[in-house]
């Protein structure tokens, strides 16, 4: 096979993880920077731009020949036009930024552009948990819930790119406000910040002291392991939540995997046990039967190498027309 190259980008509100990646998904180099997503749009475009150069003088020094840019990014994408319509609320102005052709005119690489659970979906099918599946869930459990749909082997995005947003799933009748402006959606009761939140309530509720700095998911799990009845009532109920939700993509599609990502996915096997548990119990068991539910297995390196390979994918498929 011969070898290819790109360069794949995983934007956050935090970061930019990019990395030089071939087509059997090897990771040649990589690294990270500040985003500036607190700062403008114009801010983070100028460094997705030095990301970019510096992966492709790497290459350069190499002898590599890189075929294009992937970049996965928060928010809607229209793909035909190339442009991140907005929907993310963690960077400043991101909402109709012609990305794809800013970076390709200060690159000089073709680009293309996904949401960035989209990107990660496609990286652990590819490469990672979901591998040898051709229908596969994805799902990213964080600050809030992302997700991507793989079906006969290819990203499903919905008509004009605007589906798969699978932590806005309506949960609960008249619940919590979510950021998307609907109510109750499953974001807002199982996602790792949800968690959070709803301990510091019962804590407060019982007029328990914790400093606030110390609270986050990790110290959460601990406690959950030390028998604290508070984590354990709350991850509990997390767990209840999250399962109940993948049980409705279950029932929806009927996955052969769902690979569940993000930092909560890491806390243990207990935790994936966990929530195929209540997964499992709420789906209809025609759909289940054939589903296993599994950790992600690329870490935070699943944004990178997902874009990476849809620009592989969708330079080869444009050659060859």
């Amino acid at each position: 096979m011969k070898k290819r190259y790109a360069i794949g980008i995983d934007l956050g509100g935090t970061s930019i993880k990019y990395a030089l990646i071939d087509n059997k998904g090897t990771v040649l180099f990589q690294n990270k920077l500040a985003s500036k997503a607190e700062v403008s749009a114009e801010a983070v475009i100028g460094q997705l731009v030095k990301a970019v150069k510096e992966a492709k003088e790497f290459a350069a020094g190499q002898g590599y020949t890189v075929e294009g840019v992937g970049i996965g990014t928060p928010g809607i994408v229209d793909a035909s036009n190339r442009i991140v319509l907005g929907g993310s609320d963690n960077i400043e102005g991101w909402v109709n930024v012609p990305l794809a052709d800013r970076i390709e005119a200060e690159t000089e690489l073709p680009a293309v552009l996904e949401n960035d659970a989209n990107a990660m979906g496609l990286g652990e099918t590819m490469y990672g948990a979901g591998r040898g599946a051709t229908y596969i869930v994805f799902l990213t459990v964080g600050t809030g819930i992302g997700g991507a749909v793989v079906i006969d082997g290819k990203l499903f995005n919905g008509f004009a790119n605007r589906g798969t947003e699978l932590g806005h799933i309506p949960l609960i009748h008249n619940g919590e406000p979510c950021t998307c402006g609907s109510v109750g959606c499953l974001e807002q009761y199982a996602s790792a910040s949800a968690l959070i939140r709803r301990f510091k309530k019962r804590i407060a509720a019982a007029n328990i002291t914790c400093p606030a700095e110390e609270i986050n998911g990790e110290l959460i799990v601990r406690l959950y392991r030390q028998g604290d009845p508070t984590a354990i009532e709350s991850l509990e109920e997390h767990f209840d939540f999250l399962g109940r939700g993948i049980a409705g993509l279950i029932n929806i599609f009927s996955p052969q995997k769902v690979v569940i990502g993000g930092g909560l996915s890491e806390a243990g096997d207990f935790y994936i046990r966990k929530v195929s548990e209540k997964a499992h119990r709420y789906a209809m068991p025609d759909c289940d039967i054939n589903t296993e539910i599994t950790a992600a297995s690329l870490g935070n390196r699943a944004g990178s190498i997902g874009a990476a390979s849809l620009a592989l994918m969708r330079f080869s498929e444009s050659n060859a027309l």
